[in-house]
Order: C-alpha cells, then sequence, then structure tokens
C-alpha cells in the first residue's frame, strides 16, 4: 500500500470507496471484508529471491522444462480470497482461502468460488462479504453480476445466507489489493531450485504455504 497515495484518473474515488468498505467491514462483528483475485502458479518460472549460501556455493535455480509426455499441465490456475473480520480486542482475524481449478478463471468458476467462500462465511457466523477486487472479465461479466444480484435477493427474502458487497479497483492499481503482495512470497517459498514440481505437489505446497486445505479443484458444471 506504499503507493496509496499516488493520483490518478478513476484511482481517488474508487480507492476512497474501497477504504469505505474497508472501515464499515471491521466496525460490524457479522461482516467480512474480502480481498479477490486469481493468480497462475507455474511449474516452470523461477521467482527472483535472495537467500543465504557460501560464498562459492551459490545458490541457482535451474531453469527447468516440460517433457512431451508430461501429464499435468505447465502452470495451475487459482482463486484466492484475502479475508479479514473483526476480532475482540485486538487486530481483525486473517486467512487466505484457496482454490484451484481445473483449466482457467470463467464466470461460471467464479460464481462457484464465491458461492464456496459464502458457504465458509456462513458457517463463521457471517452475514455479507465486503468484495474488493479488479475489473477482470470474469468479475464484470453479465453472468457474474447476475448471480449476485440473484443472491442477494434470495438472503434478503430469506433472511439466510450471505450476501455480496462488491467494490471494483481502478485498472491497473494492484498495489491496492492486498493479496497481490502474498502471491509473490509464496513463489518464493513453494519453489523448487533443481528439480520440476509435479502439479499435485505444488499445489499442495502452495495450500501448505498458506497454512490452507488442499481443496478439490473447482470445474465448469456439465450442461444438461
Amino acid at each position: 500500500q506504499a503507493l496509496d497515495h499516488q493520483p490518478g484518473p478513476g484511482v481517488r474515488p474508487e480507492k476512497s470507496a474501497r477504504d469505505r468498505l474497508i472501515r464499515l467491514a471491521l466496525a460490524h462483528p457479522d461482516w467480512a471484508l474480502g480481498f479477490a483475485d486469481e493468480v497462475w502458479w507455474s511449474r516452470l518460472a523461477r521467482p527472483a529471491l535472495h537467500a543465504w549460501a557460501e560464498a562459492d556455493r551459490p545458490l541457482r535455480l535451474v531453469e527447468q522444462t516440460v517433457a512431451k509426455d508430461d501429464p499435468d499441465p505447465a502452470a495451475l490456475a487459482c482463486y484466492g480470497l484475502l479475508v479479514r473480520w473483526p476480532a475482540p480486542g485486538g487486530e481483525p482475524h486473517e486467512d487466505v482461502w484457496l482454490r484451484f481449478v481445473d483449466g482457467r478463471p470463467v464466470s461460471a468458476l467464479t460464481t462457484r468460488f464465491l458461492e464456496w467462500c459464502c458457504a465458509e462465511l456462513a458457517r463463521a457466523g457471517k452475514s455479507a462479504l465486503l468484495l474488493v477486487w479488479d475489473n477482470a472479465a470474469w468479475h464484470i461479466s453479465h453472468e457474474v453480476r447476475a448471480w449476485i444480484r440473484c443472491r442477494n435477493r434470495a438472503v434478503k427474502s430469506t433472511g439466510r445466507g450471505v450476501r455480496i458487497v462488491p467494490c471494483r479497483l481502478p485498472t491497473k492499481s494492484p498495489w491496492l489489493n492486498p493479496i497481490e503482495p502474498k502471491w509473490v512470497h509464496g513463489r518464493r517459498r513453494v519453489v523448487e531450485p533443481d528439480r520440476l514440481l509435479g502439479a499435485d505437489e505444488l499445489a499442495d505446497r502452495v495450500c501448505a504455504a498458506f497454512d490452507c486445505p488442499h481443496h478439490a479443484h473447482l470445474t465448469v458444471p456439465e450442461k444438461a
């Protein structure tokens, strides 16, 4: 958030909306604040990092290649939610929730991820998710916006469930989403210097790095 002060077209009003949501969420014990984003975890890319090493034995990240008969994808897509809510007498409770997907992020997977997040929040006794995310196509699509409206109407009419209040961030403003730095640190924690990780092993390492379970991967539901 070091660049929060920088001006730009649309940044100030949308940043103000984000900051209002943060204050609002942390003032209500039954509300949760969520910062959502998607990330690709590559089996091949080598993150930039620093490490202690012997002067004559510097740590070297060996460039990897995928064999033609390797059945695993070169990279795995993952939805993430940095979720916070008020905690009595101290810092807000904070977790990172992850769900890997088969394929790439699309609207149908986005709604499934949000549905899962709302179910987790309901189990935690929350009634609203104040959702901060960027303007990715699968966030602002007609399908996703219609799904959120339909869900909120159902919550209002039944009095059960978790409603979603979305807040879009300005274009090209990753510093306004605090989950972004967590991806950078996560890549450094899961890297293997000199061998190629399998897809399942990589996903297990990512979940271990964020101290969360490795849930079944989300898939697009089959059409009837």
